[in-house]
This record gives structure tokens, C-alpha cells and sequence, in this order.
């Protein structure tokens, strides 16, 4: 073997270890993001005494806050509407349209399974646990269908962290960690807009936003994985999916896939 194919083997086993670090390291945080969905889960298909005693206190209290200050119902309704599943579709379809136009096929697959995956699983959970909403005897609003995991919340969830992995290579490098403060932000906003309007309950919420968590980790996963049979380097997360220059410059050419 000559200095050269060497040099090129050697690189070859880092980048497998590499890759291979990577990977026990996101199958370690799906599995610390899944573990306690399956505890919660458990506890709310057992009608734990203790979980169901605050989540119906958490639920009266906002239930009782929206009742005095209307103006914050409004917007909590506002929320609600803009970020419902009619409306991912309308935030999320431009996106897979545009990543097409770029001639990136494989990021808007990653787009559109990502998310159509995330509704399935949340009305396959939904069926499964079939748990009622909560009911008030004055609600400020209403919505149909079972309420554990929250709709809302997962694809808040799922929505907000696939905007960013996406679209994190245009930003400057100082900046990336506000998109994530950012995207932390209104996928709390829209989880407390579901308690506050009385739909959901606090832990639908919750496990909403650990197996969207979940969902997301592992799609980003396999994503790696592929990008990595591909023969594309495997790049940190802080980097986005698909940091190559030419995904970063409408004026210039891009290669296809």
C-alpha cells in the first residue's frame, strides 16, 4: 500500500469513528427523550392518581386566568390557528418547494417525510392511549379528537427544529444559537396556548414535546446516516443538515444530488 492509499485509509477509519460517535451520541439522546415518554405514557394510561391531580389543577388555574384576561384568549387562539396542521402545511410545503427549485431532493424528502411521519405517529399515539380532553363547563374553546399527545405542540415541535437545521447555514455562525432560544420559544408558546386555551392538559403538552423530541433526533439520525453512504461528510448538528457552500448562494450553480 502506497504513503498515499494510507493516508487515504487512515482518513477513511476517522471518519467511520467519527460518524460512529455521532451516532451513539444521538441514539443516547433518543433513547433520554423516549424513556420518560414511555414512563409518562404508562402513568397516564394507568390513571395515575398523582399525575392526573396536577394536571387538573394546572388545568383550572389557566382555565380560570383565560376566563379574567380575554385579550390574552384572543392570542392564545391566534396561536393556535397559525401554527394548527392546516397551518404547518402552509409553512412547510414553500420550504420542500423551494429546497426542490435549489435542487436539493434529499433535504426536502427529509422535510416532508419528517413531518408527514410526526402527524402519523401523533394520531397513531392518540388512538392507542385515547385520552379525553379536559372539560370545563365554560370552555373558551373547544377542539375535537383525543387529547394525549398535543397535535399542536409535536408538530411545533417537529416544525420549528426542522426550519432550523435547515435553514441554520445562512446565518452567521454568532447568531445560530439564537435560532434555537428562538425555536425553544414558540414551541413553548404554542404547548401553553393548549393548556391555557383548555384543550389539553400540562402532561399532553409534555409528552408531546418529548416524542417530537424523539421523532426529530432520530430523523436527523438516519439523515446522517444516508448523507454518509452518500460519501458527504457528516457535519455537526450547530452546522445544519446541509452546510455546503453551494446550498448557501442562490447566485451560484448547484450540483444536483
Amino acid at each position: 500500500m502506497t504513503v498515499p492509499d494510507l493516508a487515504t485509509h487512515d482518513e477513511s477509519v476517522r471518519a467511520a469513528r467519527r460518524f460512529g460517535a455521532r451516532t451513539v451520541i444521538a441514539f443516547t439522546a433518543i433513547f433520554l427523550v423516549a424513556v420518560p415518554f414511555g414512563v409518562l405514557t404508562t402513568l397516564i394510561v394507568t390513571n395515575s392518581a398523582d399525575l392526573l391531580s396536577v394536571d387538573r389543577h394546572v388545568a383550572s388555574a389557566l382555565h380560570g386566568y383565560a376566563l379574567d384576561h380575554p385579550t390574552v384568549t384572543h392570542l392564545m387562539r391566534g396561536v393556535g390557528a397559525v401554527f394548527s396542521a392546516i397551518g404547518w402545511w402552509i409553512i412547510l410545503t414553500p420550504v420542500v418547494a423551494w429546497l426542490l427549485v435549489r435542487r436539493r431532493p434529499r433535504l426536502a424528502a427529509f422535510v416532508a417525510v419528517t413531518a408527514i411521519g410526526s402527524s402519523l405517529l401523533n394520531g397513531l399515539i392518540k388512538t392507542t392511549v385515547h385520552r379525553a380532553r379536559p372539560h370545563f363547563a365554560d370552555p373558551v374553546a373547544t377542539a375535537v379528537g383525543k387529547s394525549f399527545p398535543s397535535g399542536h405542540t409535536q408538530a411545533a415541535t417537529v416544525g420549528f427544529g426542522l426550519l432550523v437545521l435547515v435553514f441554520l447555514p445562512f446565518l452567521p455562525a454568532r447568531t445560530r444559537p439564537w435560532a434555537w432560544v428562538g425555536a425553544a420559544f414558540m414551541v413553548v408558546l404554542v404547548g401553553f396556548s393548549r393548556v391555557a386555551l383548555g384543550v389539553h392538559y400540562l402532561t399532553d403538552v409534555v409528552g408531546a414535546l418529548l416524542i417530537g423530541s424523539a421523532w426529530l433526533l432520530a430523523m436527523t439520525a438516519a439523515f446522517s446516516a444516508w448523507r454518509s453512504e452518500l460519501h458527504r461528510p457528516v457535519v455537526p448538528i450547530s452546522e445544519g443538515l446541509e452546510p455546503e457552500p453551494e446550498a448557501m448562494d442562490g447566485t451560484n450553480a448547484i450540483a444536483p444530488d
